[in-house]
């Protein structure tokens, strides 16, 4: 790109990629800057040991607690993000996520517009992202005005069983939308999606649903080893210029808008470190605080007499829990499949002296869950820089709600007859839909984002990905984030690129 870009896009996250999709066709010019590269097809990709054990595919880097600690995040740098493993799960919020809501830890404050707001790009997203579902199954569903171009990523024997014990209990088990196509990825290893990386062989993911729309105009431009390090304000509050280094050598750009998209934790680090370390777009002491990181769990029902030989599994959740089950009625959360485990998961996560026969009798007769409440916005969970790099100090709430849907799917899982329910929960390590922590609101008082996510303090700064949500809900954030995004692209194209 030679002259200087209208725009610059600073990360490919489903974020970042999916603003560049609906810029497509503008006739802007479009720089996208993703600090990752390309994830290549190398024999790890598919690969439980590379994955769950060797940790082949995480950072090198370092992040902090507030008391020293170091641990390796579970973060991801690669062209699309996070997304690259993610489990392609393309829920929409609840409407009832866009309200207030009491729950056992507290309130979820309501969103500065409601779920019809959104929904229509809901809509779209989903189209973009070729979502396979069904609709009618699950008694919390919001209101679709379009249906699923596609249909659902069908039921393997032992989750078709699973889901008909469930239902003989009364409940409402219902299929998940997914954003893969089953056949291509099993043509490319007969593994769970759930935790591997996707290249290309199924998994509609940022690269390969919103990136590869964008990439066909022209005018975007992806610049990959381009580590964004500050953002440069100018008297009148514009931004003036993106500093960023690029195989070793500085750079900067100077484009008429700024989209940051670099992830809920990078995205605040960068306003953080910017404006001679002071801040950027942080007139309300809000960057960076209120970060939110789903309360998780995995649960293994055992059923030792009957062998569970599913290849991907994921393809079922329960929300019967997810507006009431609590104490005095609250809400606890979302439960829904996790990919296949096998012995090498287990071993990465039992006591070293627990033998290995054992772990994989152990997966071999599971069906293996994942248990999600919301996390409440708390300015004290936040993500902090100094001069050595990110500091996380994460305040978990509403606890009680995941203790609370445990025993209530124990319960169930015993009575659908397996004998042997364990539950292990997720930590720091894992990015369990991190978000919130350059929330939008309509009082630039108390929130660093307008509903369009244009920042209060500088008009031409937006900041779309996972941080601008004002709440975690208790549903994989995804979908959300990419309707959000469609959301804001038309609105820059409307107001910003016609002026």
């Amino acid at each position: 790109m030679v002259k200087q870009p209208d725009i610059v896009i600073i990360g490919s996250g489903i974020g970042g990629a999916t603003v560049a999709s609906a810029l497509a066709g503008s006739g802007a010019r479009v720089a996208i800057l993703e600090r990752g590269e390309h994830l290549p097809d190398t024999p790890e990709t598919r690969s439980y040991r590379s994955i769950f054990v060797d940790g082949h595919f995480r950072p090198k880097e370092m992040w902090r607690e507030p008391d020293g600690t170091a641990f390796n995040p579970g973060n991801f740098y690669f062209v699309g993000g996070n997304s690259k493993l993610f489990g392609a799960v393309l829920l929409r919020y609840r409407a009832e996520d866009f309200t207030e809501m009491q729950h056992l830890g507290g309130i979820s404050p309501a969103w500065p517009f409601p779920y019809e707001e959104l929904e229509p790009w809901y809509g779209k997203a989903e189209r973009l992202f070729e979502v396979r579902g069904e609709l009618g199954q699950d008694p919390t569903e919001p209101t679709h005005s379009t249906p699923y171009s596609h249909g659902p990523v069908p039921d393997e024997p032992a989750i078709a069983r699973a889901r008909a014990e469930l239902k003989s209990q009364g409940l409402h088990p219902a299929t998940l939308p997914l954003g893969v196509d089953i056949d291509a990825w099993l043509a490319g290893g007969r593994t769970p999606w759930d935790g591997f990386p996707n290249t290309g062989k199924g998994k509609k993911d940022a690269e390969t649903a919103s990136l590869a729309v964008a990439l066909k105009d022209p005018n975007i431009e992806l610049i990959t080893s381009a580590y964004v390090e500050t953002l440069e304000a100018g008297p009148g509050g514009r931004i003036e210029a993106v500093h960023y280094t690029h195989k070793g050598e500085r750079k900067r750009l100077s484009p008429k808008l700024v989209i940051l998209s670099a992830g809920a934790i990078n995205s605040a680090a960068i306003l953080l470190r910017s404006g001679g370390g002071k801040g950027l777009a942080n007139h309300s002491d809000q960057v960076g605080r209120n970060f939110m990181n789903h309360n998780c769990s995995a649960m293994l029902a055992i059923n030792p007499f009957r062998r569970n030989d599913s290849v991907y599994q994921k393809t079922l959740m329960l929300n019967d829990y997810y507006l009431t089950g609590g104490r005095d009625g609250l809400p606890l959360g979302n439960v829904q499949l996790l990919g296949k485990i096998n012995g090498d998961i287990l071993k990465a996560n039992a006591p070293r002296y627990a033998p290995r026969f054992a772990l994989d009798f152990m997966a071999g007769h599971a069906v293996d869950w994942y248990m999600m409440t919301e996390d409440l916005p708390n300015p004290e969970s936040r993500i902090m820089v100094d001069g050595k790099g990110i500091i996380m100090q994460w305040r978990r709430s509403n606890m009680e709600a995941l203790s609370g849907l445990e025993a209530k799917m124990r319960g169930h899982f015993k009575a659908a007859g397996y004998p042997i329910v364990l539950s292990q929960p997720f930590d720091k390590r894992t990015p369990s839909h991190q978000c919130g922590t350059v929330r939008m609101g309509n009082d630039p008082a108390t929130a660093p984002l307008d509903i369009h996510c244009r920042v209060f303090d500088h008009q031409n700064l937006f900041v779309v990905d996972a941080s601008c949500l004002p709440t975690s809900a208790a549903v994989n954030p995804a979908l959300t984030v990419a309707a959000q995004a469609l959301r804001v692209a038309d609105h820059i194209v409307t107001k910003d690129l016609a002026a």
